[in-house]
């Protein structure tokens, strides 16, 4: 790693005091860094009147969108990606694989010390059982992990969401880096994986699905994602794994699949006041014209639609795992996993069964909650958005079990309803008055080839 990789070594540290005059006569680039004191940069920011912080974050965020991940495959193929370039990953210009297998075969030996981090920084185990830990985790994703283009938007990850999402069946803790500044030992990166197991074609994988992959805004140009993603890499092949499933909105070398966002409004006003995303709030859409062509339900029309209970996941198990084998990337889960990801936990994850007159589980819905907080409005702080996981239907027609759930998640305060248009969600997309975003999320293999994988054969992976 050369020197300009390497972070000044006072980021984040707290002023020692006591500095003589001569010191202060010139400023070096590490006193630019520090975090604290009266010459810290967002000190002298928060001084400013709130119309003048807002100008100024807006035009930050859109002079820093041009080192951003391409959109599509006809803009990656003109960048240059130094760093996929020497991993074990399909290229972009590669024909479309017609053989299946590891890029690389099974090391060996595998690199026993962790990686070099630029000086200043150390690698931090993170204990979630510990509340301390946990919102620490959340102010560093809340404030750092993404944002919307224009700079409207942010995520807002619960503890008990990432609870969920980091610690299922089989977690290891190991598989959680942190990277903590040594001085004050703040929080500035973090990546994640937990393992899974992955059906590609007609191979099953033990994988690692990664994810929350996430820099300190003023680290971004340390050049530390590249470290966290060799240590993550690592730390997975020392547990005898190495392929990985992950999904990125931006496009890397190179996507398995691509897949296009949907969203149907349930709240239409507040969307079109925070300018939500969805081609059917745009152009001359008025806010009672909205209103009327977004009318649900009055009430669910499903007889025997109920919450799942513990006493479901032998049943509902059953109808995942049948209804995912006719796909080419799916992942297969455990009644253990079933139990955990599907089980309703409030704010966290909804599921719905449809029990019939003999008491036999028919079909089942479920989302999970993403919650985001709307930045620079004057009246909206926060956005509600369930994103659909797994609709499963052997007697209910599609749509009709999906129109239902899309009057729960408005009865539950949800202001969206997003899906992917994958699997079967494409028979009622129209039907349902869906519109189409502005992002596509692109599913990514580690050290694995295959031929690309179409939309109506790919499986939706766990909550991403």
């Amino acid at each position: 790693m050369t020197d300009s990789n390497l972070p000044d070594k006072n980021l984040g540290e707290e002023n020692s005091g006591g500095l003589k005059k001569r010191n202060k006569q010139k400023k070096s680039k590490e006193d630019a860094w520090k975090l604290d004191g009266p010459k810290d940069p967002f000190a002298m920011l928060d001084a400013l009147p709130e119309e003048k912080q807002q100008e100024i974050q807006r035009a930050l965020h859109l002079f820093s969108l041009g080192k951003g991940l391409p959109r599509t495959l006809e803009e990656a193929s003109r960048r240059p990606y130094p760093f996929w370039d020497t991993q074990p990953v399909p290229k972009l210009g590669d024909d479309n694989a017609t053989t299946h297998g590891p890029i690389e075969v099974d090391k060996v030996s595998v690199r026993e010390e962790p990686y070099s981090l630029p000086q200043g920084f150390s690698w931090a185990p993170l204990d979630l059982g510990d509340p301390a830990v946990l919102r620490e985790l959340c102010a560093l994703l809340n404030e750092n992990y993404m944002e919307e283009d224009d700079n409207t938007s942010r995520f807002d990850f619960s503890p008990e969401y990432l609870l969920w999402a980091l610690c299922p069946p089989g977690w290891l803790p190991q598989w959680h880096c942190g990277v903590k500044v040594n001085g004050n030992q703040k929080l500035v990166g973090f990546i994640a994986a937990v393992p899974t197991n992955i059906r590609i074609y007609d191979t099953e994988k033990r994988m690692a699905q990664v994810h929350f992959l996430c820099v300190h805004k003023k680290l971004r140009s340390k050049r530390m994602t590249p470290v966290l993603i060799r240590e993550v890499t690592r730390r997975v092949n020392m547990q005898g794994v190495y392929q990985a499933v992950y999904t990125a909105s931006g496009v890397l070398p190179k996507p398995v699949a691509t897949c296009r966002y949907w969203h149907r409004s349930l709240n239409p006003r507040k969307l079109i006041e925070v300018n939500f995303p969805i081609s059917s709030l745009r152009g001359n859409m008025t806010i009672q014209r909205a209103l009327k062509l977004n009318r649900l339900l009055e009430a669910p029309k499903t007889a025997g639609l109920r919450p799942m209970t513990r006493g479901d996941v032998k049943g509902v198990h059953m109808l995942l795992q049948g209804y995912l084998k006719k796909y080419h990337l799916a992942p297969v889960l455990s009644q253990e996993e079933v139990e955990h990801w599907l089980l309703p936990r409030e704010n966290v994850i909804d599921t719905y069964v449809v029990e019939n007159s003999a008491g036999v589980l028919t079909d089942f819905v479920s989302f999970y909650t993403m919650v985001s907080r709307v930045l620079n409005h004057p009246v909206h702080k926060g956005l509600k958005a369930a994103h659909s996981l797994y609709c499963v239907s052997s007697s209910t027609p599609l749509p009709d079990l999906m129109e239902d759930t899309l009057f729960l998640a408005k009865s539950k305060g949800f202001d969206v309803f997003t899906v992917l248009d994958l699997m079967e969600n494409t028979s009622f997309l129209e039907k349902l008055k869906f519109g189409i975003g502005d992002k596509s999320l692109h599913y990514y293999l580690y050290n694995w080839r295959c031929p690309t994988i179409v939309l109506q054969v790919c499986g939706k992976m766990t909550a991403f």
